[in-house]
């Protein structure tokens, strides 16, 4: 991610569905400085090189459709991460959508080294939406056990899956607001010793 500051940052959503909602406008708060919200899926083009990043080279001709269904899912899937952080009901309506996307075939998994690759050599569009929407199902079912979180920073509202091993997780990335927490504490420390 590249906040308004211009300098990168490393941020690790927990999740590859999570980490597809932030390629639009996932932000609980439009006050945001983060550098997420932005549209990242501009056309198939920016669609086909993010799915080939995660799942390989896209193979076929992408359908005229596809990437109005891929934002469709990435924004259930981010109504659905908003709601979940702030411990609401989760939309039905994008429930039924990420389902839709599950109930259709996904990216078969495969062993690598072997002498045929059935099915992974062929990924497709439509497969990967399905295999981002069944991690997704994942995601927001008892499986996550409410671990997906806000950012504790008063400054940022990145959402993200708290994978640590005590659920403890804080911030959204140690480099970004972890540090300047720590900073600020050190600081208002340090300032009333001095007084």
């Amino acid at each position: 991610m590249t906040p308004v500051e211009g300098t990168r940052w490393w941020f690790d959503s927990g999740s590859a569905a999570l980490d597809f909602a932030y390629t639009g406008p996932l932000v609980a708060d439009p006050d945001d400085d983060s550098g997420a919200g932005a549209e990242l899926l501009l056309g198939l083009d920016d669609l086909l090189g993010w799915l080939g990043e995660r799942f390989g080279e896209v193979q076929g001709v992408p359908r005229p459709g596809d990437l109005e269904d891929a934002r469709g899912l990435r924004d259930a899937i981010a109504r659905l991460a908003v709601a979940a952080a702030a411990g609401e009901e989760l939309p039905a309506s994008d429930i039924d959508i990420v389902n839709l996307f599950a109930a259709t075939p996904d990216v078969p998994p495969a062993l690598p080294g072997g002498n045929r690759q059935a099915g992974h050599a062929s990924v497709r569009v439509p497969q990967a939406l399905s295999t981002l929407a069944r991690e997704a199902v994942r995601l927001f079912g008892p499986e996550a056990g409410g671990r997906i979180h806000p950012c504790s920073a008063d400054d940022c509202s990145i959402i993200y899956l708290d994978t640590s091993r005590a659920g403890s997780r804080r911030w959204c990335s140690m480099q970004r607001c972890g540090n300047r927490a720590k900073v600020r504490k050190h600081r208002a420390k340090a300032a009333a010793q001095a007084q």
